[in-house]
């Protein structure tokens, strides 16, 4: 199942890879404040502040992780089948990145089998950039529903904590549903957290 682990994997470390190596921002000033999903039934309040990321910035993260992760395994990686839901930020720091690939488990156990495998492949990718990290797991309740949450803090060279990224992870109506977090201040961490706690997904 490595080429699904690329896919998630891939949506999960681009906004952080261009986060450490890029000034540059271009965002679509969007009035629209709420996103819904058909696929998977779930609908998320855009926080204040915060503004949908263009699909041109979108196209660009996608290419630079792509080529983060074949630093590490090697061939071309295709993400034909895994989709961008919404995405949004306030800087190159403070972001949200949601997405959904299909996924059927074809044995008992094999996504949570795939989800140690994604922590240890975000590992060794960071690990190749010369980037430290520090990484914790645990469960989250959403309304109900239970989601991995994958913590990670990244270290700047002088040794302090640079970045913060929250991993969560689900599978919803046949899709592997995926939401990334990037913060790097408590009042974004909490406005982005509360943005996702508070989102509602169909039971």
């Amino acid at each position: 199942m490595i080429r699904s682990l690329i896919y998630r994997c891939l949506a999960f470390i681009l906004i952080i890879f261009l986060s450490c190596n890029s000034s540059s921002l271009k965002e679509e000033r969007d009035a629209l404040e709420a996103y819904t999903s058909k696929e998977i039934g779930w609908t998320i309040e855009i926080p204040q502040g915060f503004k949908r990321t263009s699909q041109i910035k979108r196209d660009a993260d996608d290419q630079k992780g792509k080529e983060a992760i074949e630093k590490v395994y090697k061939g071309e990686l295709k993400i034909d089948s895994l989709r961008h839901l919404v995405s949004f930020m306030k800087n190159q720091f403070n972001s949200f990145d949601s997405t959904i690939e299909p996924y059927e488990e074809t044995e008992a156990g094999e996504y949570a089998e795939n989800n140690v495998l994604i922590h240890k492949l975000i590992f060794d990718t960071y690990h190749k950039q010369g980037i430290k990290i520090d990484t914790s797991s645990s469960k989250i309740n959403l309304k109900g529903q239970l989601f991995n949450a994958f913590y990670i803090k990244i270290f700047g060279p002088n040794g302090e904590v640079a970045l913060n990224q929250i991993m969560y992870s689900k599978m919803i109506k046949g899709y592997d549903f995926g939401v990334n977090i990037n913060y790097n201040n408590e009042e974004d961490k909490n406005a982005l957290i509360s943005a996702f706690m508070n989102s509602n997904l169909d039971k």
